[in-house]
């Protein structure tokens, strides 16, 4: 099985920073992908940003282009989110999904909440 575990998570201030972490474990074979997804309270589940392991290709949600950043270490099968001029509306947990060829998987997310 696979578990992924994210840290990072917490209150911060409008205009504050935080840098979300995700570990995949397991039985990671197959794994081509990572990325983020988060969940504000009412909405449904949302992409945020994205990693090939293969090329270093990415990508991020038009919503926070410019404000985050995302990163990995593919022999560690860890992924990051740097997220910068947070903003209320960011507010939301924030999940990570490893992307196999067999199945995807996901964590059991991190609560980030931005003060306004």
């Amino acid at each position: 099985q696979v578990q992924l575990a994210e840290s990072g998570g917490g209150l911060v201030q409008a205009g504050g920073s935080l840098r979300l972490s995700c570990v995949a474990s397991g039985r990671t074979i197959g794994g081509y992908s990572m990325g983020w997804f988060r969940q504000a309270p009412g909405k449904e589940r949302e992409f945020v940003a994205r990693l090939w392991w293969s090329g270093g290709a990415a990508t991020v949600a038009d919503s926070v282009k410019g404000r985050f950043t995302i990163s990995g270490d593919k022999a560690n099968h860890t992924v990051y989110l740097r997220m910068n001029s947070l903003k209320p509306e960011d507010t939301a947990v924030y999940f990570c999904r490893l992307f196999t060829t067999n199945q995807d998987f996901w964590g059991q997310g991190t609560q980030v909440t931005v003060s306004s």
